[in-house]
């Protein structure tokens, strides 16, 4: 096998091989006396194939398969030979035809940037930390009980938390919604899920009660007539509910699985799934300040522009797919991401390289840890596990996000790092 490289520019590569075609040719008549053991043709008994029938019927197939494989095996050689990594898959070019004994192909490829030996001793960064406080579990036993509650109709007045079921109407000048009647909404009073100044004019209100009363639309509101307008707005109520939370009982833990331990087992079971979701927010928290650390102290990095290119086109897609899913179509060119897409593709490289340079390899417990995280979060967790075993890109995908996060946490015990304590809440929902 003979080898030559030509470098087309900083990072592309233009591999030409040549191998005897007598390989080739070994290879093909391998193939045709293995089909013979094992074909089955109309007219012959099996096993009894002659090789020039099978030569006639598949010739052209078999010989395209061999080819494809020698291809893969020598380029694969060569590329060891030559110590070259590529950035994606080698585009290849070859006529198939002998030509002085030999057949010759090109790959044409970029290889992965050179740069150097990657210190870390230098990043400032800061590490979040945050512990599960009683309160914590206090704040989420009732945000469960909210989630159960019931909502029994009430006589009195409507105040904030009730669920307010009314009609309305909005006029503007030349503009009344709808057209006709009215529309019947719900919502619960102080939720946010209309905007307040309509929920505050429910408060006070009882069944049957009716008043019109001036409000200005939010500029951002669903119905474009009324967005950023004032209107006379005309309210009815229907019925107001107001909320009954369940009780801390055996019934409650139940409905979460657990049949023995009363108050003290929940609290613990509730208290382990906040400390996982936390745990797992402190570490991708971790991952993004050392990759923004990271990707600034190496910014001059070339890359490979087939790398990302492909980043940015699979944002784009991402982006017109989401569009579909709100009833929108829309054509998104892969240009409006390519700042995005050169983050993503250096902080991959860089914490590839970093990996490969300090022999960091893919830890398996961890692995299974993940995975098991993320089964936990379903109903069948079970079935979870084997989508992601039977699945080679859920699994790849799996396996890249964890190498990441060691590479991350090698990254913050080699760095100069500064702790920030935190408190859950601050960690779990921080403000803008």
């Amino acid at each position: 096998m003979q080898v030559s490289v030509e470098n087309v520019s900083k990072l592309e590569r233009k591999l030409t091989v040549k191998f005897p075609a007598e390989q080739l040719d070994t290879q093909v008549r391998s193939r045709i006396a293995e089909m013979g053991r094992s074909v089955r043709l109309n007219g012959f008994r099996p096993g009894k194939v002659p090789s020039k029938v099978i030569e006639q019927r598949f010739g052209a197939q078999i010989r395209g398969e061999a080819l494809s494989e020698i291809i893969r095996a020598t380029l694969s050689d060569a590329l060891d030979s030559q110590k070259l990594r590529p950035a994606m898959a080698p585009s290849v070019d070859t006529t198939g035809v002998p030509s002085n004994g030999e057949i010759e192909y090109t790959a044409t490829f970029e290889v992965m940037p050179d740069i150097g030996k990657i210190d870390v001793s230098a990043l400032n960064v800061t590490r979040a930390t945050a512990s599960v406080a009683d309160a914590d579990v206090d704040h989420m036993i009732e945000t469960l009980r909210q989630q159960r509650r019931t909502w029994q109709p009430v006589e009195r007045e409507a105040a904030a938390g009730d669920m307010a079921l009314f009609e309305y109407s909005a006029q503007t000048d030349g503009y009344r919604f709808p057209e006709e009647g009215v529309d019947r909404v719900g919502t619960v009073i102080g939720s946010g899920a209309l905007f307040k100044e309509l929920e505050d004019n429910l408060v006070g209100m009882k069944t049957g009660d009716e008043k019109t009363v001036k409000v200005t639309f939010p500029a951002d509101f669903r119905n474009e007539k009324l967005a950023g307008q004032a209107a006379d707005v005309a309210l009815k109520i229907v019925r107001v509910q107001a909320p009954e939370l369940p009780p801390l009982d055996e019934t409650f833990y139940a409905s979460f699985g657990i049949g023995d331990g009363g108050l003290d087992k929940f609290r613990a079971d509730v208290k382990a799934n906040l400390e996982r979701e936390l745990k797992g927010t402190l570490l991708a928290r971790l991952k993004n300040e050392v990759v923004e650390k990271l990707v600034a102290a190496y910014a001059d990095i070339e890359l490979p522009r087939g790398m990302v290119d492909g980043e940015a086109g699979a944002l784009a897609r991402q982006a017109e797919a989401q569009a579909r899913q709100q009833g929108q179509s829309v054509n998104i060119a892969p240009e409006a991401y390519v700042e995005i897409a050169r983050r993503r593709v250096a902080a991959g490289v860089l914490l590839g390289e970093i990996a490969r340079q300090n022999d960091l390899r893919l830890d398996s417990r961890r692995v299974a840890e993940t995975l098991s995280t993320i089964a936990s979060t379903y109903e069948e967790p079970e079935q979870v596990v084997e989508l992601y075993n039977r699945d080679p890109q859920l699994m790849s995908a799996l396996q890249s996000r964890v190498i990441e996060d060691q590479v991350a946490e090698w990254i913050a015990s080699n760095a100069k790092v500064t702790e920030q304590n935190l408190s859950f809440n601050e960690v779990m929902r921080p403000v803008a």
